[in-house]
């Protein structure tokens, strides 16, 4: 899977369960900034 598709697979599945970033990213003990970057497939490189 490239960065793309698996931004989408997060994104369709946060949506699905009605999260907000805000809500994946306190479960995931992230910032929701990381969970934009993961959804639009920015690198963390």
């Amino acid at each position: 899977m490239d960065q793309i598709r698996i931004g989408k697979f997060i994104a369709r599945t946060r949506k699905e369960n009605h999260l907000t970033q805000r809500q994946l990213a306190d479960c995931l003990s992230i910032s929701d900034k990381t969970v934009s970057k993961w959804e639009c497939g920015v690198s963390q490189s």
